[in-house]
């Protein structure tokens, strides 16, 4: 008879398993081991012959879970479909894996569960992915979800997070527990991250703690990001940043005014780079800039002279270890002084809310979530950089 081995879980985990609570939401430090509880939520009710569903913010994140679950489950899997992250087991259960980052709030329209897992719940914009597609995919079996997130400030996820501590809302509980509450990580070892690490960074990720407003880089994101686009005005100045990618990676253009508004930002994949350099040359007939700063990396330094043998003024930008840092601290700390306005923009948002420090080999820096993108930031911060460093003189549109 074919056997499936869940995992063992520890007490903290086999607490939050044994809830009868419908609406769970796990907000733990790292190595708290959060994947292991969503995978045995998961497993568990499949055996049961239920169909479940796993979210993950980025493709990468959903795919590890996909063939960590295809492995467990391998001798009751019935028929599995790898492009569509979809299986079905011997015993009756379904098992659908989707990412959050190719419009699954979309396709997975008319789809029912009786389970589905949330997971790094914080990372996601809003809550409008979860009340208006993922929730309504629980009423035909009056399902159940768990939400497993490190916290990312106070967003809606620390709104679920109330929900599970309201004594009104007896379909909800939430736990707040740190990365020490896992016996396999030596406290040693979390002593030393504390010495190491600003102190925020630890309260976020080690200590699951909701801080005020965003994550560990960035800050006042709402507030600062309050404009509109707006196209060119008679007397004013202009310079853009340009973040170049293809294929998986975006590339972005971000106009900045002499006030360090925002009035525009641009994001486009899939097009070559002969197209990629025609649409630049277009926004810059718009805006008339008197600097493009521009990522100087691998094609960008082509790019750039193909670009300047047009006429257009732009300039490279080396991004490495040692630059980045100073390139995303100014931006943040002209977002936290209020020094600059950015557009309301879902993607940068999005963006700027995930971004964080990461420890290296070489010290700390700055990077997305692992499968996510950064582009509109870098932009962002490269137009910054521009207009503080280099200025702009008066263009006239006639």
């Amino acid at each position: 008879m074919n056997t499936v081995e869940l995992a063992i879980l520890y007490k903290a985990q086999q607490m939050i398993a044994d809830s009868k609570a419908r609406f769970k939401v796990l907000a733990c430090g790292r190595r708290f081991g959060k994947t292991t509880v969503a995978m045995d939520a998961l497993a568990t009710r499949l055996l049961d012959g239920q169909q479940v569903a796993y979210f993950a913010p980025t493709f990468r994140m959903g795919a590890e879970v996909w063939r960590e679950l295809k492995t467990l489950l391998s001798p009751v899997v019935k028929t599995s479909t790898e492009h569509e992250w979809r299986m079905e087991l011997h015993t009756g259960g379904v098992l659908e894996c989707w990412s959050l980052a190719n419009q699954a709030a979309e396709t997975v329209r008319g789809r029912r569960y009786h389970y589905v897992v949330v997971d790094e719940a914080a990372l996601l914009e809003s809550a409008a992915i979860w009340q208006g597609a993922i929730r309504p995919l629980l009423t035909d079996f009056s399902g159940g979800a768990l939400f497993a997130s490190t916290p990312r400030g106070r967003n809606w996820f620390w709104q679920l997070y109330l929900n599970g501590q309201d004594a009104g809302m007896p379909e909800w509980e939430s736990w707040r527990l740190p990365t020490t509450a896992n016996p396999s990580i030596p406290l040693e070892e979390v002593a030393a991250a504390r010495r190491d690490i600003p102190e925020r960074y630890f309260q976020q990720e080690y200590g699951a703690t909701f801080l005020d407003d965003g994550g560990a880089v960035f800050r006042q994101i709402e507030p600062v990001c309050s404009g509109v686009p707006r196209e060119a005005e008679s007397g004013e100045r202009y310079v853009f940043g340009v973040d170049w990618g293809k294929e998986h990676d975006f590339t972005a253009i971000s106009v900045m005014n002499r006030a360090g508004e925002q009035v525009w930002l641009e994001r486009f994949n899939q097009v070559g780079w002969a197209l990629q350099r025609g649409r630049l040359a277009a926004l810059y007939e718009r805006y008339r800039p008197h600097l493009i700063l521009a990522e100087e990396n691998s094609v960008g330094s082509v790019n750039i002279e193909a670009l300047r043998a047009e006429g257009l003024p732009i300039q490279g930008f080396q991004t490495t270890f040692k630059s980045k840092g100073p390139l995303i601290e100014a931006l943040a700390l002209a977002m936290e002084r209020g020094e600059v306005t950015l557009l309301n923009e879902p993607v940068l948002k999005h963006e700027l809310m995930a971004y964080a420090l990461y420890p290296t080999s070489r010290g700390w820096g700055y990077s997305a979530p692992s499968g996510g993108h950064d582009d509109t930031v870098m932009a962002t911060a490269l137009s910054l950089w521009a207009m503080q460093r280099y200025g702009a003189p008066i263009i006239s549109f006639a």
